[in-house]
Order: structure tokens, then C-alpha cells, then sequence
């Protein structure tokens, strides 16, 4: 049975949202799209004898990266005494924090960086440096994200409340017709309201979004204080000790804001473009139409997958796909599983999105912000059930 939802011109799409959007959903079982690119994964590295994890390249990129945060920071609070010195040494440490998360922290985040399990608790840890929680970051991008990506109520990352819509789910207000111009503003405060308030906020309330999270006890607890404590010592007790109080909110904020933006940005390219899918559960059933490997293909799409550059420095988030399908597999990897990756999509019949170029994914979510700020004409599009399809950019008029 198939459940149509039809929706009037300038109607809030929360008009859309089954009842079961509150449910924990639940994939299809077949999985022989996962079980055939498994295959084919362990056979490369059975037959390049490389190693999924510890990878040299990546504790060199490592050194780099962390030493690249330490140089821009000791420069920056102890040696730059103009401002046309700080600017461009607060930018470099923006850039350095965000290649940090990206690269060290997130693959440890995921058990990705090593096969020691201690390694991987301090590379994840990092991000508590960074001012963000890990323990909250785990529960939120490991346990949620990554099991419902882009599925409304579900993935807490696709929500930025009232603010903006990224999702044809979600209610409209007159105010989203502009958010294609202000959000990108909006993004570059992400890491601040990490610093200040979400994860103050997620703790104390113990949930994530609808889901709800185990408070930090023990261990977790004094990881969770203690890196907030540093972090807070570092970005504002040092600076204090030889900066004027309005020079050290200025830097911070110009720090994390290039932090922030850097780091939006690249996620949005990932999951909130035209390409990329928006299944809902069946009403009836609560289950999704797919499976959870063929979920993930469906609701990701990679960009400038040969630029190199640019994959060095967002830990091969540009590969986001193969990442979805193989979290704890180190991101160097991923060049090379890619066309493994698409090949096996093009034999189950699954779409494998990819944007050329950086410039055209900023395009992408440039075009889809705009699309979700305008009145809508639902066209009787179907929720997702295994005889339905899923909900396309292209089915919203423009």
C-alpha cells in the first residue's frame, strides 16, 4: 500500500510527515548490495595487502595538522602584535582546528584511524580540545547520523531549526524564502554554539533531537568537563594574560567562525543537494523502503573526487559515500575503493551521485536551499515503501 500526501502552494510540508516520523524506523534485510561490496573491499586489500586502518600516511598527516594548529596558535597569541599579522594567523588556525576534526578526530571518532582501540579514544578525544564534547558527538553523528541520514525526525544533523529548512519535510515559513543567502552566514557559527551551548544543552537534557542519550558518567564525564575546561583555558584564559578582553573575543570569534563555516559546509555538500534523497518511512509500517547500504547511497553524494588537495584536507569527506558505507575504514582508503563503490551500484541498479567539483556542490546546495524557501507544489509524491520510491529533489517545482 502506498500513502500519497498532497500539499497547497505555500502550505507548511510539515502537513507531510507521517506519524511514524517519531518511530525508530527499521531497513529492509536484504543485504546483498552490502554483502557483494564487502566482497570486493576485503578483496582489495587482500590483494594490495594494505592495511584498513593505521595507516602510515595518516599519522604523518596527523603531525602535520596538529602541528599546524600549535604553530598558528603560539604565533598568533604570543607573536603577532598587529592586526594584519593576527587576521591571517586566526584564519590558518580556523583552517588547522577544522582538518582536526576532519581528519584525526573524525576518523578516530569512527575507529577508523586504528586497529588499538586506546588510539582511536585519543585521536576521537581531540575534538574535546577543540571545545566540542566527543561523547556527545559519537552518540550524535555515529549512533544517529549515520544509521537515519536525511530521514526527517530521525537525523538531528539535517535540523537547524526554524531557522532554516533543509528538508521538503519540514515546516516552511515566509522566513526560509532568503535562507539561501543568510545560512551561509549562520554556518560559520556552528562551532561556537558547540562551545557555548549544544553540548551543555544536550547533556543536561539527555537527548539528542528525539532520541534519547545516556548523560556522560564517570570516565565520559570528567573527558567531557576536563576538555571543556582546556579548551575554554586556552581559547580565552591565556589569551587574556596579554590581550585586551575585546581583542581576545574578536579572535576567538573569528577563529571559530572560520571553523564553523569550513565544517558546515562540507557536510551540507554531502546531504543537502538536489542529487541527494529524502526517504520517510512508510505510515503503515514505519519501515524504510531499502536497506541500510543502499539508504546510504541513496541519501549521499560525493563531490570533486579528484581533487586531491581538497581531499587531504577534509580527511576524504569528498568520498562521502564510500564513507557512509565504510566508516571505520581510514579515509586514505578511499580513492581507491570509489570506483569499487560505483561499479557495484551500477550492478544493483543504484544511483552513485558525484559532483565534478567543489564550486558545483556549493552550486547544488546553493539551488536546493532555494528550492525548500519557496512555496512548494507537492506533486503527489509517495512515501517510501518497497513497491514505492523515495521523495527527489526533482519532484518539487521550482
Amino acid at each position: 500500500m502506498v500513502a500519497t500526501r498532497h500539499n497547497e502552494p505555500g502550505k507548511p510540508s510539515a502537513l507531510l510527515t507521517p506519524k511514524t516520523v517519531l518511530e525508530t524506523p527499521k531497513f529492509d534485510p536484504d543485504d546483498r548490495f552490502r554483502r557483494a561490496l564487502r566482497e570486493r573491499v576485503e578483496q582489495y586489500f587482500t590483494n594490495t595487502g594494505r592495511r584498513p586502518r593505521d595507516a602510515r600516511q595518516m599519522y604523518l598527516k596527523t603531525a602535520v595538522v596538529l602541528g599546524c594548529v600549535m604553530t598558528s596558535y603560539a604565533l598568533l597569541v604570543f607573536g603577532a602584535t598587529t592586526w594584519w599579522l593576527a587576521l591571517p594567523l586566526a584564519v590558518l588556525l580556523g583552517l588547522s582546528l577544522a582538518a582536526v576534526g576532519f581528519n584525526v578526530q573524525h576518523d578516530g571518532g569512527h575507529g577508523a584511524y586504528s586497529d588499538h582501540r586506546w588510539v582511536n579514544k585519543l585521536a576521537a578525544m581531540t575534538l574535546d580540545l577543540l571545545g566540542a564534547s566527543s561523547y556527545v558527538w559519537a552518540r550524535k553523528h555515529n549512533s544517529i547520523h549515520h544509521s537515519f541520514t536525511n530521514v526527517t525526525g530521525q537525523d538531528d544533523d539535517i535540523n537547524v531549526g526554524f531557522l532554516g529548512r533543509l528538508s521538503p519535510y519540514q515546516p516552511r515559513s515566509k522566513l526560509h524564502r532568503l535562507q539561501h543567502w543568510y545560512l551561509w552566514v549562520l554556518y560559520g557559527f556552528l562551532a561556537i554554539k558547540w562551545h557555548l551551548y549544544d553540548d551543555f544543552h544536550n547533556v543536561l537534557a539527555g537527548r539528542l533531537g528525539q532520541h534519547r542519550v545516556p548523560r556522560p558518567r564517570g570516565r565520559d564525564l570528567v573527558t567531557f568537563l576536563g576538555g571543556k575546561a582546556v579548551f575554554f583555558a586556552l581559547a580565552f584564559g591565556v589569551p587574556l594574560l596579554l590581550h585586551p578582553w575585546w581583542i581576545v573575543l574578536a579572535f576567538y570569534a573569528t577563529v571559530s567562525f572560520v571553523e564553523g563555516l569550513v565544517l558546515s559546509v562540507v557536510f551540507q555538500l554531502a546531504h543537502c543537494v538536489e542529487e541527494a534523497e529524502f526517504p520517510m518511512p512508510c505510515p503503515d509500517t514505519g519501515r524504510m523502503p531499502t536497506a541500510w547500504a543502499e539508504h546510504q547511497v541513496q541519501t549521499t553524494v560525493d563531490f570533486a573526487p579528484r581533487n586531491r588537495p581538497l581531499s587531504w584536507f577534509i580527511g576524504g569527506l569528498n568520498f562521502q559515500i564510500e564513507h557512509h558505507l565504510f566508516p571505520q575504514i581510514c579515509h586514505v582508503h578511499y580513492p581507491a575503493l570509489a570506483p569499487l563503490v560505483q561499479q557495484t551500484c551500477h550492478e544493483f541498479g543504484l544511483r552513485y551521485a558525484a559532483k565534478p567539483t567543489f564550486r558545483a556542490g556549493v552550486a547544488s546546495h546553493f539551488r536546493w536551499l532555494r528550492r525548500m524557501g519557496r512555496p512548494d507544489v507537492y506533486r503527489g509524491v509517495r512515501f517510501s515503501t518497497p513497491a514505492g520510491r523515495t521523495l527527489l529533489a526533482r519532484d518539487f517545482s521550482p
